[in-house]
């Protein structure tokens, strides 16, 4: 078996991600595709300048067509920047990569890019676009970083502990090895330690119980690298969790392959819309219950603010050489701010350099298997990265 960290040598993963720079005055620039969702600038717009009234320290590159951007013309602490094409909601990968070169959304990753040892303009990217497009587009501009094979996505689901838990990898890959299972344990805890300040998060192998021997092969590999890692003290494994876990809040992260964390969030946004339309069924059947829910307002508005997905809106694309992050295409202004809200933290916290870092000590946790099965060259092989990091 390779490596499961190991896609590029072992000076190249010594390397700090190319496109990290430092920040200048603390000031943390984000850059947005405004054309990108169902309501391009109509929703974007708007909550990029109530995210500028509320992050004092930001600043903006704003990118789409000239008429769409007219609105933010001469705001402070903003650029425009214009793009004469944008990629459709049904558009394909093909057509978002190849033919629309100059599309918002090209131009907006662009911004987050590093060339020929030019620091990018923008700390991270924020767009409410095809996520195919968006997926393919950042990898194709930005690269994956070294050590990681395939890039993930990940958001967050609220939990019992009135809190919420980071799942991913939620469709970007729908066939998954061991190694994938293990490099996303690897992104999603440097998400939550920078973004949510967990220094040591607790990681859950989505399973169909929490017995070992459980699970098909590639879930029984991944977690015995999990646990491999674990043992090392660089990974806080729990182990496998099933799928009621996510909502009890029962690991801060959840792994899962790309298939079925699609699914999984699909159902809970369904089952949650479900209940929504019960209970606004219940309170209005009759003149008694509307009266009841009168009195029942208070609770029925925590509860909805509690369930609120708007709150929790704002994907990560996680492996890749720049920050990117995936707003909900149906968002409103709220949930566009929340996503842009998640991209300056995530920059401010140094995202990029957090997953570096948990990539080389995870490669000192697991040893190369030399390819003729000597215990030495083994040995030899996994010393390598660690004396080239020295």
């Amino acid at each position: 078996m390779n490596h499961p960290l190991a896609s590029a040598s072992p000076s190249a993963q010594s390397a700090a991600p190319s496109n990290v720079h430092p920040l200048h005055g603390g000031v943390i620039r984000l850059s947005v595709d405004c054309m990108g969702g169902d309501h391009g600038p109509a929703v974007t717009l708007p909550a990029c300048r109530a995210f500028l009234d509320h992050h004092p320290q930001a600043e903006l590159v704003l990118v789409g067509r000239e008429e769409a951007l007219a609105p933010a013309a001469g705001w402070e602490r903003c650029e425009r920047v214009f793009a004469s094409e944008l990629v459709e909601m049904d558009d394909s990968v093909e057509v978002a990569l190849r033919r629309k070169k100059d599309s918002s959304m090209r131009v907006a990753i662009e911004q987050v890019r590093s060339k020929d040892g030019v620091p990018s303009r923008a700390h991270a990217c924020v767009s409410a676009g095809n996520t195919g497009a968006l997926m393919a587009v950042a990898r194709y501009l930005l690269k994956t970083m070294d050590g990681i094979d395939r890039p993930a996505i990940a958001t967050v689901m609220p939990n019992q502990k009135d809190g919420y838990t980071t799942v991913l990898d939620l469709g970007a890959n729908v066939d998954c090895t061991a190694e994938h299972l293990l490099q996303f344990a690897v992104m999603g805890t440097a998400l939550v330690a920078a973004v949510d300040g967990k220094e040591d998060p607790s990681v859950g192998l989505l399973n169909i119980g929490e017995e070992v021997i459980k699970g098909n092969e590639t879930i029984k590999q991944a977690g015995e690298l999990l646990r491999t890692v674990a043992a090392s003290g660089v990974l806080n494994f729990h182990g496998n969790v099933e799928g009621n876990d996510i909502f009890k809040g029962t690991s801060d992260i959840v792994v899962c392959d790309g298939f079925v964390g699609n699914v999984a969030l699909k159902t809970s946004e369904g089952l949650a819309s479900m209940l929504s339309n019960f209970i606004r069924q219940e309170f209005t059947r009759s003149i008694w219950t509307k009266l009841a829910a009168a009195v029942a307002l208070p609770v029925l508005n925590r509860l909805r603010h509690r369930v609120d997905h708007r709150r929790y809106n704002g994907a990560a694309l996680l492996g890749l050489r720049g920050l990117v992050f995936k707003s909900h295409g149906s968002a409103d202004a709220f949930a566009f701010e929340q996503a842009l809200n998640r991209a300056y933290d995530a920059a401010r916290n140094g995202l990029l350099d957090r997953v570096h870092d948990r990539i080389l000590v995870t490669m000192q946790a697991l040893p190369l298997q030399s390819t003729d099965g000597s215990p030495q060259a083994a040995a030899d092989a996994s010393a390598a990265p660690a004396a080239q990091s020295a």
